[in-house]
């Protein structure tokens, strides 16, 4: 994992804030990692959920997590126009 998690594992409360100057598509194409992003998501619920952070932190990690969303939906959104389009072309080529 990153260096946004302590020993423990958890969420460190100075989760840095989104960088809205790249588009989403292009932070898809490196690193990122679909099932990595959903347990972020999971842990900084878990940590707003836990009523130990300042009210800042928890903007942060909520502000945070709803990138983190728009990420994994754009992220599925594509998946599930790869596999529309891979039926449509078995389906295209079953005719024949």
């Amino acid at each position: 994992m990153s260096d946004l998690t302590n020993s423990a594992g958890a969420y460190s409360t100075n989760y840095p804030k989104p960088d809205n100057s790249e588009q989403p598509s292009v932070l898809l194409q490196d690193e990122w990692r679909y099932e990595t992003t959903v347990k972020k998501i999971e842990a900084a619920i878990a940590q707003i959920e836990s009523g130990e952070l300042d009210l800042a932190d928890v903007f942060d990690q909520f502000s945070a997590a709803v990138e983190d969303l728009r990420l994994c939906e754009t992220f599925l959104s594509d998946r599930q126009q790869q596999v529309d389009l891979l039926i449509e072309t078995l389906s295209d080529q079953s005719d024949f």
